[in-house]
């Protein structure tokens, strides 16, 4: 549902009247709504429960894309779209700290892995799905298809919540939200919550800071077609699917410690490559790379984050996921400058320096928490 927008644009626009540019808005509103609405949403989740508030966010977000469906301006498009931001947000956020609650930390990064390959495919496919749907039916039907895939989805789960009682975990009286402002004061005053976080912040901003210029570079540098381009960026996808498929054997086979100094380490050399690549057919074998190792350490980092403050998971999640978005914001910007002046190729060194050393930062400190 995020990504379907993307593709719909020049059919919107001309069915609204506008130009493309201007109906990127419902794409950027969407954005930054989404990541502003989970710095909230975290305390809520730990007081009503995170599987419900789950369920009941796929309800609200089944009425929002209807809306985005039915929406015959792009004024009236644009506050649907702010509308389902604010209900989809829930979603992830949740569903990661839901699975802290009821999985055992030893396993809980197998079990992240597996939850990672919805989330890369919803990306991975939703873009293509809503152009070809798009152009087969129109822009209206994908949000009304959309809109029924929410409601399938939250008459499940409430029937879930209705006859399974692990979706209502029994919480520790050291697991109970104290409320909004003591929630974020027990995450923000927890020195290893703050390390992740910062980690979370310096991770999005290299990668996505980089990797918002592979398509441009390979435009500018070998002239490739927008498809063919296209189809390479979606590699990346790929390579998390990989990663989704292996993480049993990688997370035995090198622990946390390993995936976030490795990881780091592969997507740096991809970084690498790809800023020194003599030859455009180089670019799928590199992005699949970057996507195999962003996926290692980034899915170390997001098993953290579940367990960085226990006695407030639904609020430290929730803050991980923003300091994704605010990362990534601040990369793509800063990216923009030193590509201005100096091409895509520099700010791929800029990553392929700074990953491997926020890789093996991070692994030191998992290193030095686990003798604690």
């Amino acid at each position: 549902m995020v990504r379907a927008a993307d593709s719909l644009l020049p059919q919107i626009a001309a069915d609204i009247g506008v130009t493309v540019g201007a109906a990127s808005i419902i794409v950027t509103a969407y954005a930054i709504t989404h990541g502003s609405v989970q710095l909230v949403i975290g305390p809520i989740g730990d007081y009503f429960g995170k599987f419900r508030m789950v369920a009941v966010a796929c309800a609200l977000s089944a009425v929002t894309v209807l809306a985005c469906g039915l929406a015959q301006s792009l004024t009236t498009l644009t506050l649907a779209r702010i509308a389902t931001a604010m209900t989809a947000a829930w979603i992830i956020p949740l569903g990661m700290a839901f699975v802290g609650d009821v999985v055992p930390y030893e396993r809980r990064q197998q079990v992240l892995g597996r939850y990672l390959t919805g989330q890369i495919t919803g990306q991975l496919f939703g873009q293509a799905a809503g152009g070809i749907i798009g152009d087969l039916a129109g822009w209206r039907t994908v949000f009304f298809l959309l809109s029924g895939v929410f409601a399938f989805a939250a008459i499940a789960l409430f029937r879930e919540h209705a006859i399974n009682p692990s979706t209502r975990p029994e919480q520790r009286a050291d697991e109970t939200s104290r409320g909004f402002v003591a929630d974020y004061s027990v995450v923000l005053s927890n020195p290893w919550a703050r390390a992740v976080l910062f980690a979370a912040v310096a991770e999005a901003a290299l990668m996505w800071g980089a990797f918002a210029y592979v398509g441009a570079d390979l435009y500018l540098r070998f002239g490739l077609s927008f498809t063919l381009i296209g189809v390479i960026v979606a590699t990346f996808g790929i390579g998390g699917l990989l990663y989704a498929a292996m993480v049993p054997r990688l997370v035995g086979r090198f622990g946390q410690t390993g995936l976030a100094g490795f990881g780091g380490l592969l997507v740096g050399l991809a970084y690498l490559a790809l800023a020194f690549a003599p030859i455009w057919w180089i670019a799928p074998a590199t992005v699949v790379a970057i996507g195999l190792g962003f996926y290692m350490l980034h899915s170390t980092l997001q098993t953290n984050a579940t367990q960085m403050s226990p006695q407030a998971r639904g609020t430290a999640v929730a803050l991980f996921s923003s300091a994704l978005y605010v990362g990534q914001s601040v990369g793509v910007a800063g990216g923009s400058l030193l590509v201005d002046r100096a091409g895509a190729p520099a700010i791929f060194i800029v990553a392929a320096l700074g990953l491997p050393i926020l890789g093996l930062w991070f692994a030191a400190r998992l290193r030095r928490r686990a003798k604690v």
